[in-house]
């Protein structure tokens, strides 16, 4: 099934990747996104290029009973360190934007929770970027641990099969 705002999922788990690939590590969501789908994933999961959809987005999610973010997480960390945040832990937030193109995911987030939408099961999954600039490459310190986000992104999706109702704990390792 092709996945797009005008054809959201149906409730169940959908994996968003997130991300500029033309921004270095601002790509990582949708690169493993990409390598997720090479290793297959059960039938109950959608995986859905977000890249830069923005409000867009927002069915999307609402449409979900589990969300599973994938991207770069500036937390100020270490290039490459593994970043796991609950929903609590989730930034959510509408802020003055001067153009309508400035839309981000915060301000996503924030809406279906203002409408009550968003899933109480939503996790995003990440890396610490090393390098956001222009250009089409991952950085080493991110690129070599894009196996490890996968895992854990594995890990979640396993642990929500077992209990719809589990989540791993948050984690900035």
């Amino acid at each position: 099934m092709s996945i797009s705002p005008s054809n959201p999922p149906v409730a169940g788990t959908v994996v968003i990747g997130l991300g500029n690939p033309l921004v270095g590590d601002d790509g990582l969501g949708l690169a493993a996104l990409e390598q997720l789908r090479s290793r297959g994933t059960a039938r109950d999961v959608e995986l859905v290029d977000g890249g830069t959809w923005g409000l867009s987005l927002l069915p999307v999610i609402e449409s979900a009973a589990r969300v599973l973010l994938l991207d770069a997480i500036d937390a100020g960390g270490s290039p490459g360190t593994l970043h796991i945040l609950r929903r609590a832990d989730l930034p959510r937030y509408l802020a003055t934007r001067i153009s309508p193109h400035e839309v981000d995911l915060q301000d996503v987030l924030a809406l279906a929770e203002l409408r009550g939408t968003l899933p109480h099961e939503t996790v995003a999954i990440g890396l610490q970027p090393g390098r956001v600039e222009t250009g089409c490459d991952l950085s080493d310190a991110v690129r070599n641990r894009l196996g490890e986000l996968v895992d854990a992104v594995e890990h979640q999706l396993a642990a929500w099969r077992a209990d719809p109702s589990s989540a791993i704990p948050s984690l900035h390792a």
